[in-house]
C-alpha cells in the first residue's frame, strides 16, 4: 500500500495533522490517515494510543471550521505486531473547511492533489464558498425552541456516557446563532418526525393490511422503535437435522438492521419526506429520501466511501454505538446481498430484500451452489474443522493480506452461507467468530 489521493501515512503526531484533516473533508472521496506508520508504509508503532486518540479528537474538534465532529474515526489497529492508528475522514458537505488560526485562506484552505496536500487555490475557495449547502440540518433554525432531550440523554447513560450542560454545542444541536437547529428537533423529546412501517398483503401496494408510525419523539427512540418491529417481521423457520437445528430468518438480521439505520441517519429530512420501511410477502424494501449526496458515484457508494448527509445525527448515532465507523455499513450489506438489490434515483435511495423462504421450497443445496465455489472457498472450508476468529482463519490458511482474505474468501463464504458468525448481532465484537453452517458442512462434505 502506498500514499495516494485517498491515502497519507504520519510516523508521529505533529503540526500537519489539521492541514491533511482539511484537505481530505474539502475532497470529494475523503481519505485515511495511518498514524504510526512510515512514508514507506511500514507499520513502526504509537506509544500511549488512548491518550493520543484524546488529542487528535480534541485539535479536531477545536481547530477545525465549519465543524468536523461526526466527519471522523479514529480506530485502533494492530500491524504486524505495532499498534497504530487509522484517521477516516469523511468527505465533507460544508466545503470549503480550513484551519480556524488562519481562516478561509490560501493559507488555511487545503487540497488534496495526488499524494501531496497542497493550499487550495482562491478561486476554488470562492467556488466552493459560494456552492456551500444553506439548507444543512445543522443551520436549519428549529421552529420550536423549547426543546427537551430527556430521552436523549437516557440513552448517553445507558451507554456509559453523561451529557453535560453543553451537550447542545459539543453534539452541534445549536446553529451559528446559537439556536436549537433541526438536528435538535428531530433528536428532542416531541417532533414530527416518524418512520413509517407498512405492511401488504401479496407482493403489491393493493392490500395494506398494517400501517404502523413510530416516532414523534427522539429519532434515536424511533430508530430503536423501528428495529424492534422488524426483529418481530423477521420471522424464524427452522429444520431439525441429524446433527443440528437450522435457523433460517426472512432477511439476513445485520444487513437488515445495517440498511434500516443507514436510511434514517442519511435521509434528506429537509425534504420533510421520512424514511419507510414495506413489507410484501417476498421481499421488504427500505427507501430514505435523497439520492446519492454530493456527487457520489455508484461505485463509490458501494466501495464505502462516506458522505454523511446528516453529521449531527451520524456523531450521536456512533456516540451511542448505533453505527460502528463511517462507510461500514454498505459494505457489511454487501457481505450478505449483492448490488442489484440497491435501486437508485435523484430523490430517493431504495434497497430491496427478498423474502429468504420464497425463493426455494427445496434445501438449500442445489446444483446451482457448486459452480460458485471457487478453489479460495474450497480451500477455506478445508481449514475451519473448528469456530475460528478472523485472525485464526486468516492465519490457518496462511495469508498476510487482510483485504485478500475478506475479499476473495470470507466476503464469499458468507454470501453463500457456507459459514455464520458466532455473534451476528455483533459482527465486529472481538469475541467474533465463524462456523460452518450446515449447508457449508454438506458443500464440504462433497468436495
Amino acid at each position: 500500500m502506498n500514499e495516494n489521493h485517498r491515502i497519507e501515512f504520519k510516523l508521529i503526531l505533529n503540526d500537519s495533522l489539521e492541514k491533511e484533516v482539511v484537505a481530505f473533508l474539502n475532497s470529494r472521496e475523503g481519505g485515511i490517515i495511518f498514524l504510526g506508520v512510515d512514508n514507506k508504509g511500514n507499520p513502526k508503532g504509537l506509544d500511549k494510543i488512548d491518550e493520543l486518540q484524546l488529542k487528535i479528537k480534541d485539535r479536531l474538534k477545536h481547530n477545525i471550521l465549519p465543524s468536523c465532529i461526526g466527519l471522523f474515526d479514529i480506530i485502533e489497529e494492530e500491524k504486524e505486531g505495532k499498534d497504530i492508528l487509522r484517521i477516516f475522514i469523511a468527505s465533507g458537505t460544508e466545503k470549503p473547511y480550513y484551519i480556524k488560526s488562519l481562516g478561509m485562506s490560501e493559507k488555511g484552505c487545503f487540497v488534496r492533489i495526488g499524494s501531496a496536500t497542497e493550499p487550495m487555490p482562491v478561486r476554488m475557495i470562492e467556488k466552493l464558498f459560494s456552492n456551500r449547502t444553506r439548507n444543512s440540518l445543522g443551520r436549519i433554525k428549529s421552529n420550536k425552541q423549547n426543546l427537551k432531550f430527556e430521552q436523549l440523554k437516557i440513552y448517553y447513560e445507558e451507554s456509559g456516557k453523561a451529557l453535560n450542560k453543553q451537550f447542545a454545542s459539543n453534539l452541534g444541536l445549536l446553529n451559528e446563532e446559537k439556536k436549537f437547529n433541526y438536528a435538535a428537533y428531530l433528536l428532542s423529546d416531541i417532533n414530527s418526525n416518524s418512520i413509517k412501517v407498512a405492511k401488504y398483503k401479496g407482493k403489491n401496494r393493493t392490500d395494506l393490511v398494517e400501517n404502523n408510525e413510530y416516532g414523534f419523539c427522539s429519532l434515536i427512540k424511533a430508530t430503536k422503535q423501528t428495529l424492534d418491529k422488524l426483529d418481530l417481521e423477521n420471522k424464524t423457520k427452522s429444520k431439525i437435522t441429524a446433527k443440528k437445528r437450522i435457523d433460517t430468518r426472512l432477511w439476513n438480521p445485520i444487513a437488515l438492521r445495517e440498511a434500516v439505520v443507514n436510511a434514517i441517519v442519511h435521509n434528506d429530512y429537509t425534504r420533510e419526506i421520512p424514511p419507510k420501511v414495506e413489507i410484501f410477502d417476498d421481499r421488504i424494501e427500505i427507501t430514505s429520501s435523497g439520492g446519492l449526496p454530493n456527487d457520489l458515484t455508484k461505485e463509490e457508494y458501494f466501495q464505502g466511501f462516506s458522505v454523511p448527509r446528516n453529521r449531527e445525527i451520524m456523531r450521536i448515532f456512533k456516540d451511542l454505538e448505533m453505527v460502528e465507523q463511517l462507510g461500514s455499513g454498505v459494505p457489511r450489506i454487501l457481505e450478505f446481498y449483492s448490488e442489484g438489490h440497491f435501486q437508485f434515483s435523484e430523490n430517493f435511495l431504495r434497497i430491496t430484500f427478498p423474502n429468504r423462504w420464497k425463493l426455494s421450497t427445496t434445501p438449500q443445496v442445489t446444483p446451482q451452489v457448486t459452480p460458485q465455489v471457487t478453489p479460495q472457498v474450497e480451500m477455506a472450508l478445508h481449514v475451519l474443522t473448528k469456530p475460528l476468529s478472523r485472525a485464526e482463519f486468516q492465519s490457518k490458511l496462511k495469508l498476510a493480506d487482510k483485504k485478500n482474505f475478506v475479499k476473495n474468501y470470507l466476503s464469499p463464504l458468507l454470501k453463500l452461507q457456507l459459514i455464520e458468525m458466532t455473534i451476528p448481532d455483533k459482527p465486529n465484537s472481538r469475541l467474533q467468530k465463524y462456523r460452518l453452517t450446515e449447508l457449508g458442512m454438506q458443500v464440504k462434505g462433497k468436495k
